[in-house]
Formats: structure tokens, sequence, C-alpha cells
């Protein structure tokens, strides 16, 4: 249990970020996984759509240090290839 005012501060603070966070967190997991459903069903048009909002969603969430920018890239970049061996 925190003692002084600033660690009380400081506790209230994190419970109101963690609860921002989990939101922004599970917005970005819904739109990772229109995209990975799409892709599961070989619907191209609609993979690509999907993709068009999830990329800004795992950008922003790596800004917010949400997640590391290394694994938005990353998840970026794959589900990017796994869209282009549906057009093939």
């Amino acid at each position: 249990m925190a003692n002084t005012t600033s660690a009380k501060k400081a506790t209230r603070k994190i419970a109101r970020r963690t609860i921002v966070n989990k939101s922004r967190r599970t917005q970005m997991r819904g739109a990772v996984r229109t995209v990975e459903e799409a892709i599961a069903k070989g619907d191209r048009d609609a993979a690509v759509k999907a993709m068009t909002r999830c990329e800004p969603e795992l950008m922003q969430a790596a800004q917010r240090n949400i997640i590391h920018r290394n694994a938005a890239s990353r998840k970026v970049s794959r589900l990017t290839q796994k869209i282009a061996k549906l057009a093939k």
C-alpha cells in the first residue's frame, strides 16, 4: 500500500491509464482479428479494407506504448505478406 501522497496519486494515475490502455489494446486486437478472419476466408478485398483500418490502429498503439513499435511493424508486415499471398 502506498504511504506518501505522491505514491497514492501515482497509483490513481496508473489505474486510470490501465483502463484506457486496456480499451485501446482491445480495439487494436479487434482490428487485427478482422484482417485475420478475412484472410482465413480467402476474401482478399475484405482483407485489404480491414488492413487499411488495422494498420493505423497498430501504429497508434505503438506510439502510445501499448505495444512496442517493432511488434507493430512486424504485425503489419506479416499481415501484408499474408494478403499478398491471397492474390496469387
